[in-house]
C-alpha cells in the first residue's frame, strides 16, 4: 500500500509531537524532582547561629547540618533576630556599633545601620527592630562579685544604655529608648505596649512604654541577686522571668511586674524561656554546664541536662521537638530531644557560637513563637 506525500507529512508531524510531549514530560518530572528535593532540604526550616569571632552559620533543621555561612561584613556578631516573613536576618555587630541586615536567601548584607556602642540583643516586632547596647561595658566576661571592677559605687562607668529602635522598612534608626547601664535582655510585654529590659550593671529590670520610651517601673534585683540577664514572658502573659547571673537563680514577676518569688538554679544562669505550652521553663546555666528544666507551676526542678562550656542562648525547633543550645567554648551547638530531655547530637560551629534563632520562629531565649504558626 502506498502513502501519499500529504499522509506521510501528517504521520511525521504526529511522531514529532509525541516526541516533544515525551521530552516535555521528562523535563516536567525533572523540575518536579528538583522542586521536591529543594522542599525536602528546607522542610524543617533553618536555624541561624552567630559566632562572636566569625559570622552566621545556617543549620538545615531537616538534616541538622550546617549548610551555609553568612559573612556579616563586620566583627563581633552577637544578638540576632529574623523578620516575621523570614526574608531578613538582623545581626548586632559589636565592633562597628551596627546591625547587619542580611537577605536569608542569598546571604547578602543588604545594609548596615549604626545603632550605638556595644550592641547586643536584637528583638523584632513587626517592621521594627529593638537593639540593646552596653556603652559602659569594657568587653570580656563580667567581673567577679566583690572585685574592684564590680564596685557598685563607680558611677562614672554607669552610662545609661540606649535601646535603638530601627524601622526596617525605612532602613534607619528612628529613635532611642533610654535604659539602664549595660542593658542586656529585651522582652515585649504580653500586650505589646511595653519593653521589659534587664540592666546588668545597676541590677534592675525596667519597664518602658514602647510608644514614647517613658520609664514605667523599676524592679531592683540586688536583694535577690546581681547581674540580671535573660528575660522572658510566659505564653499566657501572666508571668515574667529574669535570670540573676550572680544570684544563681531566676526571679518571677507577675503580669504587673510585681515580685513573686525566686527559684534557685545552677551556677550563672543566663538564657531562659518557657516552652510554647507554658508548662515548662528552661534555663541555660553557664558554669553549671547544664540546661535545667523546671515545672512552670510548682517551680520544682525536673532535670539537669549536661551540656558544654559557656552555653548561653538556645531555641526550640519550629516543631517544638528539639532544642538547639549554642555553647561558645565548646565550638558546638548541642541538639537536645525536647521530650526525652537528652542530648542527641553536637553540631560543630566554631569561633564562639553566641546566639541562635530559627525560621519559622520558635520559642527560645532570643525569640518567641508566633501564635499564627501553630
Amino acid at each position: 500500500m502506498k502513502f501519499t506525500p500529504t499522509l506521510n507529512k501528517v504521520r511525521i508531524s504526529l511522531v514529532l509531537l509525541a516526541m516533544l510531549a515525551t521530552v516535555s514530560s521528562c523535563g516536567k518530572k525533572s523540575e518536579d524532582s528538583t522542586a521536591a528535593a529543594d522542599a525536602s532540604v528546607s522542610a524543617g526550616g533553618f536555624a541561624y547561629v552567630t559566632s562572636q569571632d566569625a559570622g552566621v552559620s545556617v543549620i538545615d533543621l531537616a538534616t541538622m547540618e550546617v549548610v551555609k555561612q553568612f559573612d556579616v561584613k563586620a566583627e563581633g556578631p552577637r544578638g540576632l533576630g529574623v523578620t516575621d516573613d523570614g526574608k531578613k536576618l538582623i545581626v548586632a555587630t559589636r565592633e562597628n556599633e551596627s546591625i547587619s541586615v542580611i537577605d536569608t536567601t542569598t546571604g547578602e548584607v543588604l545594609q548596615q545601620i549604626h545603632v550605638g556602642k556595644n550592641p547586643e540583643f536584637v528583638r523584632i516586632n513587626g517592621n521594627f527592630a529593638y537593639i540593646s547596647s552596653e556603652p559602659s561595658s569594657v568587653g570580656g566576661p563580667p567581673p567577679k562579685p566583690g572585685t574592684e571592677e564590680d564596685d557598685d559605687d563607680d558611677d562614672e562607668e554607669k552610662i545609661p544604655a540606649k535601646i535603638a529602635v530601627v524601622d526596617l522598612t525605612k532602613g534607619e534608626k528612628v529613635r532611642e529608648i533610654t535604659g539602664g547601664p549595660e542593658t542586656e535582655g529585651i522582652e515585649f510585654s504580653a500586650d505589646g505596649k511595653n519593653l521589659v529590659i534587664t540592666n546588668e550593671a545597676d541590677n534592675t529590670v525596667t519597664v518602658h512604654n514602647i510608644a514614647d520610651g517613658s520609664l514605667l517601673k523599676t524592679i531592683h534585683t540586688h536583694e535577690h541577686g546581681d547581674r540580671p540577664r535573660g528575660i522572658k514572658v510566659s505564653p499566657d502573659g501572666s508571668t515574667y522571668l529574669a535570670t540573676l547571673e550572680y544570684g544563681n537563680k531566676f526571679m518571677v514577676l507577675d503580669k504587673d511586674f510585681n515580685f513573686v518569688r525566686n527559684v534557685d538554679t545552677g551556677q550563672t544562669p543566663y538564657g531562659i524561656t518557657y516552652d510554647h505550652t507554658g508548662k515548662h521553663i528552661f534555663v541555660a546555666t553557664n558554669k553549671e554546664k547544664s540546661l535545667q528544666v523546671f515545672d512552670a507551676q510548682t517551680y520544682e526542678k525536673i532535670k539537669d541536662i549536661p551540656t558544654g562550656n559557656r552555653c548561653w542562648h538556645f531555641s526550640f525547633t519550629p516543631d517544638d521537638k528539639q532544642i538547639l543550645l549554642a555553647c561558645g567554648k565548646s565550638d558546638a551547638v548541642f541538639v537536645i530531644d525536647a521530650e526525652k530531655l537528652e542530648v542527641t547530637k553536637q553540631i560543630e560551629v566554631k569561633n564562639m557560637p553566641w546566639g541562635v534563632v530559627t525560621y519559622p520562629k520558635a520559642m527560645g531565649s532570643l525569640d518567641t513563637k508566633i501564635a499564627t504558626q501553630e
